[in-house]
Formats: structure tokens, C-alpha cells, sequence
């Protein structure tokens, strides 16, 4: 793996592994899901992370946005057997990237604007 699985953040993209993502997306491991889009907009729901529930993972890393503009409710750690922290979507990245390189089993989800 490289020293950067995400290489870069901007508003409204994301570089990951060499590819451009311009849809939020949603991490499992160093497996990317793209297009990942939420029930209510930028209020997050458990809808919202059944492929991150269905991985497992030991952390969930919430990307909220360049503005944090996408709610995380508080009630959500209470619903997951996994740990959740929630960044600024460019903090997230680089957050990802350090958990990443643990020997943990990671996730992430992404809002890629505002």
C-alpha cells in the first residue's frame, strides 16, 4: 500500500490510489464505494451506513464536509458496535490515512463539498 491512501481533498473531490472521485464515498478498508448518498441530505442516519456496518470495522471516520455542513447525531455511537469520530472532511482524510496504516479495521465516509 502506499503512503497515502488518500492522496488529496478538495471541494468536491477526492484523490484516492490515483483515481478522482467527484461523489461522496464511502471507505471499507482500502475498498472504495462511490456514490454514497444519505436518506435525508446532510442529516447522517444509520440508513445511511449499511455498508460500513455490514464490514465491521473497528473505527468509522465521518468526512462532515468542507464547511461541516453533514450532521452527525450524537445517538449514533449508541447504535454501532464500532467507535466513531467525526472531521472536516480534509482533517478526515488525513485521519484516515494514520488509522489506516494501524492494526485496526477502518472505515470511512466522505462529504466531498459542503
Amino acid at each position: 500500500m502506499r503512503n497515502k491512501f488518500i492522496e488529496g481533498y478538495k471541494f468536491g473531490k477526492i484523490k484516492i490510489n490515483d483515481k478522482v472521485y467527484t461523489d461522496d464515498v464511502i471507505l471499507l478498508g482500502d475498498q472504495v464505494k462511490e456514490g454514497w448518498w444519505r436518506e435525508k441530505g446532510h442529516q447522517l442516519s444509520i440508513n445511511d451506513l449499511q455498508k460500513v456496518i455490514d464490514f465491521e470495522p473497528d473505527l468509522l471516520i465521518i468526512g462532515t464536509g468542507s464547511a461541516e455542513r453533514l450532521s452527525v447525531p450524537g445517538s449514533l455511537n449508541s447504535n454501532v458496535e464500532f467507535k466513531i469520530k467525526s472531521y472536516p472532511t480534509e482533517k478526515a482524510c488525513k485521519v484516515y490515512n494514520e488509522e489506516l496504516k494501524k492494526d485496526k479495521k477502518v472505515a470511512g465516509a466522505f462529504h466531498l463539498t459542503c
